[in-house]
């Protein structure tokens, strides 16, 4: 197998089955890299298992090429593009797809809910503004992929503490005034809504901790 049909493997196998020949579509327009998609890792969507690379080093492809893609393709490009190495990529294309209601959208932001871009945060939260309304679609997908993935979710909100102290409890003294804090917060409130019971916690309280409505 060249090195070329493993990453096309590896890639294939972020995103359900039924999507094969659409990923295969994105990837004959991504060009080459050298170096091989970094550290899968495992979630259930909707009960299919997808493997999503945690960076991938391939250049962005032509925008003309882009446009040629239907519009599930370019949102199938778009997640792969937001586990690029660069910060701005991973956010110009996150941006393009947080607002989705594909299910399989939304392990990719997630994961990146979990990193210590800020910028990449506040996107997020800007694309999701109804992550908060309760029997929004948005609150609903993302409740029931935190309830199926809880061990996943658990590790976000522990890396998303570990980012704010390592590099800016200096601006954000309290973990509640941090970006990231506020987006877990909507999510574990998204699965406390999902699962009918308030959902574990792996970060300081805020304040106040009755936001899902749980006591």
């Amino acid at each position: 197998m060249t090195s070329r049909e493993y990453a096309n493997r590896v890639l294939v196998a972020a995103f359900p089955a039924r999507l094969a020949g659409d990923v295969q579509s994105v990837l004959a327009i991504m060009p080459n890299t050298r170096l091989a998609p970094v550290e899968p890792f495992e979630v259930d969507v909707q009960g299919e298992t997808v493997a999503i690379p945690t960076r991938i080093y391939n250049e962005e492809p032509d925008a003309d090429l882009e446009r040629s893609l239907t519009g599930t393709q370019q949102v199938i490009l778009h997640g792969l593009y937001s586990c690029h190495h660069a910060g701005q990529v991973r956010q110009r294309h996150l941006e393009q797809i947080v607002a989705s209601s594909e299910p399989w959208v939304v392990p990719f932001v997630v994961q990146l809910a979990g990193e210590y871009v800020l910028e990449i945060l506040d996107a997020i939260g800007r694309g999701l503004p109804d992550l908060v309304a309760p029997g929004s679609v948005r609150r609903g997908l993302y409740g029931e992929f935190i309830v199926r993935n809880p061990a996943f979710f658990a590790r976000t909100e522990r890396r998303v503490v570990s980012y704010w102290s390592c590099y800016y409890r200096w601006k954000y003294a309290a973990f509640g005034t941090y970006p990231g804090s506020a987006l877990m917060e909507a999510f574990r409130a998204a699965a406390s809504e999902h699962a009918g019971v308030r959902w574990p916690r792996h970060t300081p309280p805020p304040p106040t901790d009755a936001a899902d409505g749980f006591a």
